[in-house]
């Protein structure tokens, strides 16, 4: 099912900046916005494994188990791997750069150099990944520039580990806050007497 949605709360560049939205400003604000980086892959009809890069990537519903990302509308890549509406979402671990690299490049054989394996579906799982979740396309809805992907969950898995993520076009990691130690305080301190 593809679904598009017009009226004014979904706006174009030009009516962003006619409603005083400097776009450049937008973009620049969205870089403290860390985001995980998953590979979504594919086969098309001539058995072509293709592969992509997203950081929009979240879980939407668990009754059903859905899942969303978004693509740019100027995509070569998503528009045949839509046509058979199945892909496969792999979560690239820290160590993945130079996966994420290879699947952003221009062009046919992406997954050219790329350790996969064919999954339930037939299409490319990443391995290394820390987690991967097999999916058939139920909508796409054009919003704005991009394109809201949302797949239904058929199958997944996970080894888990450290995931790679995005920020200010940087390549990082994920380092939990270590907790604080609670500040001791004296009745000296305090001016308690016990």
């Amino acid at each position: 099912m593809t679904a598009t949605r017009q009226g004014g709360d979904m706006l174009g560049v030009a009516a962003a900046e006619e409603k005083g939205i400097d776009t450049a400003r937008y973009r620049r604000l969205f870089k403290h916005l860390p985001t995980a980086v998953v590979a979504i892959t594919g086969v098309d009809a001539a058995g072509e494994k293709l592969g992509m890069v997203v950081g929009t990537f979240q879980s939407l519903s668990l009754d059903p188990p859905l899942v969303m990302f978004s693509v740019d509308k100027t995509s070569s890549t998503w528009p045949k791997i839509r046509r058979l509406k199945h892909f496969t979402a792999s979560v690239l671990g820290a160590e993945q750069v130079p996966v994420c690299r290879q699947l952003s490049k221009k062009g046919p054989d992406k997954l050219a150099g790329v350790p996969h394996h064919a999954g339930p579906l037939g299409t490319p799982h990443i391995e290394g990944a820390l987690a991967w979740l097999d999916c058939s396309v139920t909508a796409e809805i054009a919003v704005g520039d991009h394109f809201m992907v949302v797949g239904a969950v058929t199958g997944m898995g996970e080894d888990g580990g450290n995931p790679l993520l995005f920020l200010g076009r940087e390549f990082g990691r994920y380092e939990p806050l270590q907790p604080v130690a609670p500040e001791i305080t004296t009745p000296a301190q305090t001016g308690v007497a016990s």
